[in-house]
Order: C-alpha cells, then structure tokens, then sequence
C-alpha cells in the first residue's frame, strides 16, 4: 500500500476520533505502561547547532508504548532548561509556563507500535551536567478524566543509601561531551582517581581530637596546664543570674541529651549575665574548674552559647576538661536561608534545622515562604493564599491549584505541595525564639510572585460570583486584566510579576505583614525584619494602563518602578517598626537617600562578577550588607563536579565543605588569585569600588533553594556538613585569611595568599575534617540528621587498593565484581571491577558508592 494512502487513511483515523476521549481505565494503564527515557546526547554541539550567547545542548525524548489510548491525551512534563526545538512530525510540542511543556499527537502519529519506540530529538538552552538535572512526574491527561503519573518517570529511593534516583534518565557515560557547557569548560568529573589525589593532597589522614576542641572555633581556648576532667555523670545543678531559666532550656535540652541532665545532685552550673564585663553580643565566659562550671554572658544568647559549647565538650564518658573558653563572634549576623516555597519542607524538618542552628552558633533563619511555585504560610482573611498557592496540580485553568512546576506532576497531595498553618508558624517561631534565633519571612516581590497574583485573582474571582462589590473583589489583587505586557522571568513565566502601579498590592503587603507581625507576637518574638526578595521582571508594566495613568500622576517611568516600588514598599514597613531586607541587585534599583535608615541587602553577586563591587558599594552606603555569595554560600549547587550530585550548577559546579570553609568573606576579591572561574579557568578581579575606612559586613548566610530538592532527606544532604563550615567562617575569623586591602587587584600571580597562610589553612582543615569525621558526623547521626556521605577517592596500584575520604575516620568499604561488601584495609589486593563506599560515623548508611577504574 503506497505511504500517502497510508497516511491518509491514519489522518482521517485520527480525524474521526478526534472527538474520542480516552477512558480513566485506558489513560491509567497508559500511564502505568508508558516507558519514557531520556538521554542528554551532547553539552557541547558547538556554535554551528548553537547561538554563542546561549549556548545549548542535545538530548532525545523516547516514548515506548505496547498500545495507544484513544486521542484526546497529551504528555506533560517539567524542563527547567529553555526546549527550543523538537523535532517529531508526530508531536507537537508547546510551551505552556514556567518550566511546563505539552507534548500532543499531531495527525503525523500513526500510533505506538510494541516494542518500537518513538524518538524526539530536543535542542534545549544551555547546558545539563547532571543526571539528576532532568525533572521527574511526567504526566498524560485527557479531558474528563484525572491526569496521571507516568510511572516510568518516578523518581526511586536506593534503600541502602536513602538516595534518589531517576531511572528514566540515561546514566552519564561520556565525559568529553558532558562534563562541561563548552570547549572551553575545563570542568573534569570527580572520578575515583581525582578524588583520592584532591583528598591526598589535603592531608586526609587520621588525626588526634584535641581534647578541647569546639565548633565553630572559640577565640581563646586556654586548657588548664594541670590537666584533668570534670566528671558529668551525676548531672548538673544549675543556679541563674540576670536572666530567665526559660532563655536556657533548649540549651539545657541539648546537654541533658549529651549526657548531663538537671539533678539535684549534680556538678554546680552557674549561668549568669554580666553586661558590665564589656562581653560582645552573643559572646561568654566559659570556665570549667574541679569544683563546677560557671558561664558567664552580657546576654541570654551569649549564655546559650556557651552552653552550645559545654555540650560539644562532653565526651562519651560523660566527662569535659577543665579549661577556660572566652569566646565572641566573628559576625552579628549568621545566617541560613531555607527555600519552601519552590517545593514544600517540613515543620518537623525546620524545627530539625533550628536544633542544629542553635548547636553552631547560627542565630537568623531566612525563610522563605512564597515565590512563584507556591505560597506557604497560613494569612488570616486570606484563603485563597494557601488554597490555591500552596497546592500544584492539573488544572489549567488554575483555579484549584497552580500549574504544576519542577516535576511536581498533577497530584495535589504529594509532598512538595503544603503550607504552615497559623499554629504551625507560630510554633516554629517559638522553637527558634528560644534558641535565640531571629526568624525573618521572606516573600519576594515584585517579581517572583505568580503564587500570590494567581490566588488573588482567584480571591476576587469568587467575591465577584458571591455579588460582592468590586471595591471589595479588587481590594488586593496584584494583577491588571487590561495590561498587555509581553515579557518572561528568569523562570520562564509571562504572568509572575505584581503590578507595581495598583493600591491593592500596597493593601496586600500591608495586611500580609501585619498578619505575620501578629503570628511573631503571639509567638513571643516580634517582626523587626521582612524579606522582600526586590526581584523585578523587566518590561512588565510597560504596556499597562495602570502604570500609564501612575507616570501621568506622579512621573515616575516604567523603567524606574522598580526601585520606586521598593522605596515604598521600605517606607510602609518602616512606619511599622520593621526593617527591609532584599537581594543586593533588586535593591540597588533604590535611590538610598529616599530609603529609611536601616536596610539590610543580601549580597548575592559573583565573585568573578559585581559581587565585591556592589557589596562594597551598599555597605559605604551604611546598609547591613550580609555575604550570600553564590559560588561557595548556594548549598543547592552540587557538592561534587559528579554527574551523580544534586543541585543547579550555574553559581558552582562544585561547592564541597571545603571550598566553604575556605571561604574568606572579608575580603572577597581576594578569591581571584586562589579560585577559578565557573568554567575551571584562571580569573581576576579588581576592587574598583573599595570598602571605607572601618566599615565592615553585617554577617555571612548560606542559603538552600529548593527547586531540585523535593524531600527531607534531600534537605538534609546538601546542607549537612556543608552548614558546619558556614558555622565556622561566620563565627570565626581565621589567622590565614588574607587581610583586606583596599584597591588591591588579584589574580593567580598575585602572591598575596602566602605559603605560609596556605599552611596554616591546610592545618586547620585537616583539624576540622577529623572534628568531623571523628565526633561532630557521629552527632548530626545522633540527632537523625541525613547528610551527606562523601564519596571515597581510589586508585588501585600494582594489584593494590588505595582509599581514602575527605572525614578521615568514617568507615570505607569496597567490593569486587560486585560481591560482598568489605571493611577496607590499607593496600587490600584486589582483581576485578572494584568499587568503593563509605558509610556514615555510626555505620548505620552506606554512601554513594563509585567505581575505581
């Protein structure tokens, strides 16, 4: 039969079902038997498949069905990177929003045969570099039925390692193609080998614990030279002065878990606040003598802090040494910002998180709650916030839930979706009040805001069905029907951001931050600080009505509202007694003499970058200027260059807990000379703009955002140890870091990190990694904390295995052509495909394991 005749007759097939409509039981067994995988083919097609400014990469779609459902079905699915071809005449692809795309059988599909797969080559922007880059929960939904999941597109947990996997994504084999963006990326995998050399070279070997040994670093630890040991086991008795016994309980909670409960019996502690010693904020005095402990602070997070300390001290015979500790923090302000609006996290794991906060010394918890994904605190009066901005599902319409987005797939009770009630937020504020941690609500606006707009919109889309006036309809809507500007956020959006130029979105930040004000007090920690991201889109008010007849008023551009709407939005906060925050860019929009006194901006910019520039410049300006730079403070970017990590890879292609606490945040153009660029390639830097006499930064904060982090668990591995080292540098200012000149230029010949300062570091790395490894690893298992177990570096020579990790003293093992795994020994012989793991301190999970070629 003649292909055209073929083809015609599949056409008017199609044509005649076209109006057919695939049944719930057809699309679930579609859904069940579709087998979808996806391949990244090429990182490096060169500039004849891509534009220069762009770049781009390969992959290929394959689609494998047994049978095919009645037409009327399409295939949903999340790609985060720009698709900006796919070539199939038997699939239509469309882009619906954000990171959404539709794939929809055009009249070309003749069906799928058994076992013969169809195959879509894509060209997307950009790059991938990981396997775990591709986003789960692909879906097909047909009108009048439930979408489903397609079940080949889960993601899977290894029960041994607790690790997700994406098994529809074909495994990175070919590193001359993947590794890196382009040719020019010098970007090589941390294979086995590479490993073993980086971790040789930083001294992985097994050290002594200083018995007094404390993190972060105290500022003066003198041990008594007598020696000796203060015995805990019959508890302690505590005696407090100057402050309330209920500013110590977390902190007694802890050390009653280390071992050394309240009894009536027990070794006297006293804890006492002396605000005339001159002791810094948040400093003590810590003493431990034969005849008890004594504390002393000039206030009670001071206190908590030695208490922190005291704890870290007692060892597991239930004994501390007899010393003396005067300690103070390097930074007021030491910061982790938690991301649960991109994907929903727990109460119980903020509450985990804050525990572990309280335990290092880290006193604000950045949380941020909205963002263009989802909405996640409870606003009373305002339902719609959580009703539909918490929840993502199939509807596009949107008028149940928010489109789905980052493989969240169409079911609206899984558990990215989610949102703290009232009571919830309340105890989370108390839990961190009394581990004296500030928490600050973030809620990035202008941009950055399509959770909001949609639930609002769908506010007064249900007062107007109810009769209600518009005044009351239209009294906090975000959105403007009558705007027709064309733009897209650096999401891929055309609707996220809030019509700066309407009084209703004043009322809505108002009533939003007298509600939270109102959840700090009952929660006994009131709102001085609120985070308004200041993310802007550009070209979103430029066709709109509203801001036509606002420049008519008031002459303020289209292309100046963002920084005036920032202005405002500080001044209403201001006239409440709260101090605005927001990212470093979106504020430097602001004209600082119409800004209040007090501002706090967020330096997210690159090292390589503006980052020393506009941190310096809005710290002269007299802001708080709090160090948040991407390259080393992002904790979502992978902590291995490793096809097997987790995490977006434009900030880093590799932020392990070294390069972390290697990290010197006053004085960032320095990293120039030590660093290469994101592209494993020699950089310099200049300092244009140099810091004033004696002006200095606020503080130090790394941040988690969580559009690839879908669980707990996964929480748990990229900040865990990665937060201990953020503990350190931010507590403590280290004797090797290069002292900041103003003006000063560096680049890899500078000289200025002498071979002296790169020894010292190199110690105290080494001390730190044995902290880790021989104690501190062991406590994060205690208190169930899931972090991260590095991968092992391995080489075998003559027949010999040579193994070792970055926390000496966690246990390694290996196997052989895949049996048993084995405790590893020194120069094990062995013969075959040999692989490596290691497992956490307390043996209870294994790690990732890699093969040693």
């Amino acid at each position: 039969m003649p292909r055209r005749l073929i083809a015609l007759i599949a056409s008017t097939f199609l044509a005649a079902a076209a109006h057919a409509q695939p049944s719930q039981g057809e699309l679930d067994r579609f859904a069940a038997t579709l087998d979808v995988r996806y391949q990244v083919l090429d990182n490096r097609p060169g500039p004849a498949a891509c534009a220069p400014a762009l770049g781009c990469h390969l992959a290929e779609l394959t689609l494998t069905a047994a049978d095919t459902p009645a037409a009327g079905w399409s295939l949903y699915f999340s790609s985060v990177t720009p698709i900006l071809r796919a070539d199939s005449d038997a699939f239509a692809l469309s882009h619906i929003n954000g990171d959404l795309y539709r794939l929809t059988p055009t009249a070309a599909f003749g069906g799928f045969a058994a076992g013969r797969p169809v195959r879509i080559p894509l060209k997307l922007e950009g790059h991938q570099l990981s396997e775990l880059y591709p986003m789960p929960n692909a879906y097909v939904a047909a009108e009048g039925v439930a979408a489903r999941t397609i079940v080949s597109t889960r993601p899977v947990v290894d029960p041994e390692t607790g690790l997700e996997g994406l098994p529809f994504v074909a495994p990175f084999t070919d590193e001359a193609r993947l590794a890196g963006g382009s040719a020019a990326d010098a970007t090589v995998w941390a294979t086995a080998p590479r490993v073993y050399a980086v971790n040789a070279a930083a001294g992985a070997s097994l050290r002594p614990i200083p018995r007094a040994a404390v993190l972060p670093t105290p500022l003066r630890t003198r041990l008594d030279p007598r020696g000796g040991e203060l015995d805990l086991t019959r508890g302690v008795k505590v005696s407090t002065s100057g402050l309330p016994r209920a500013a110590l309980a977390a902190g007694l909670a802890s050390l009653a878990k280390a071992g050394a409960a309240e009894a009536a019996g027990g070794v006297p502690l006293r804890i006492r606040l002396a605000p005339g010693e001159k002791l810094a904020a948040g400093g003590y005095l810590l003493t431990i003598k034969a005849d008890g402990v004594a504390i002393i602070a000039s206030d009670p997070e001071g206190a908590a802090n030695g208490l922190a300390s005291l704890t870290q001290l007692v060892d597991p015979r239930r004994t501390v040494p007899l010393l003396a500790i005067d300690d103070a923090p390097r930074f007021d302000f030491r910061g982790l910002h938690v991301d649960v609006a991109r994907n929903f996290h727990s109460k119980a794991e903020i509450l985990a998180i804050l525990d572990q906060m309280a335990a290092y010394k880290l006193n604000r918890l950045h949380l941020h709650l909205a963002d263009d994904e989802g909405w996640r605190v409870e606003i009373a009066g305002l339902p719609e916030l959580t009703k539909i901005g918490s929840r993502r599902c199939h509807d596009l319409t949107e008028r149940t839930c928010l489109l789905p987005q980052l493989g969240s797939g169409p079911d609206p009770s899984t558990p990215v979706n989610g949102f703290y009630s009232r009571a919830d937020y309340i105890e989370i504020v108390r839990a961190a009040q009394a581990r004296h941690i500030q928490v600050i609500p973030s809620f990035d606006m202008p941009g950055h805001s399509r959770a909001a707009i949609k639930a609002m919109e769908a506010r007064a889309a249900r007062l107007r069905a109810e009769g209600a006036p518009e005044a009351e309809a239209g009294r906090y809507l975000l959105s403007e029907a009558e705007n027709k500007s064309v733009y897209s956020s650096i999401q891929h959006y055309s609707d996220n951001t809030i019509n700066v130029c309407l009084d209703s979105a004043y009322a809505f930040l108002g009533k939003v931050v007298d509600e939270m004000a109102a959840l700090h007090a009952a929660a006994g920690q009131p709102l001085t600080r609120y985070h308004i991201g200041a993310d802007e889109t550009p070209g979103a008010w430029s066709a709109s009505p509203a801001c036509a007849a606002y420049e008519a008023r008031t002459g303020v551009k289209p292309a100046d509202l963002g920084g005036h709407f920032i202005e405002k939005v500080s001044a209403l906060l201001a006239a409440r007694g709260v101090v605005v925050a927001g990212w470093s860019d979106g504020m430097s929009h602001a004209k600082p003499d119409r800004m209040p006194a007090k501002v706090h901006s967020n330096n997210w910019g690159a090292l390589a970058g503006e980052g020393p520039a506009s941190a310096h410049v809005q710290a002269n300006q007299g802001w708080e200027v709090v160090i948040s730079t991407p390259e080393v403070l992002y904790f979502d970017s992978p902590q291995a260059a490793d096809p097997k990590e987790r995490g977006y890879d434009w900030p880093s292609r590799a932020t392990d807990t070294r390069k972390v606490f290697d990290f010197m945040p006053e004085n960032l153009p320095a990293h120039a000379e030590l660093w290469p660029d994101l592209q494993g390639r020699p950089q310099a830097s200049k300092d244009d703009h140099p810091l004033e006499p004696g002006v200095r930064f606020d503080g130090l904060q790394g941040q988690l955002w969580s559009e690839t982090i879908r669980s707990d668990a996964q929480v748990d591995y990229m900040l865990y140890p990665r937060l201990l080292a953020l503990a350190e540098r931010a507590w403590h200012g280290a004797s090797w870091e290069a002292p900041y000149t103003p003006g000063k230029a560096y680049d890899p010949t500078t000289g200025a990190f002498t071979a002296d300062m790169r020894a010292r570091r190199d110690a105290d790395w080494t001390a730190f990694a044995n902290l880790l490894g021989g104690r501190e690893l062991a406590r994060l298992d205690a208190a169930g904390v899931a972090y991260r177990i590095p991968t092992v570096g391995a080489v075998v020579e003559n027949g010999r295995l040579r193994a070792n990790v970055e926390f000496p003293g966690l246990p390694i093992e290996y196997r052989v052509d895949g049996g048993a795994w084995r405790s590893y020994a020194p120069d094990a012989p062995v013969a075959g495909k040999v692989e490596v793991r290691a497992r956490s301190a307390d043996g209870k999970r294994a790690g990732r394991a890699v093969v040693v070629p």
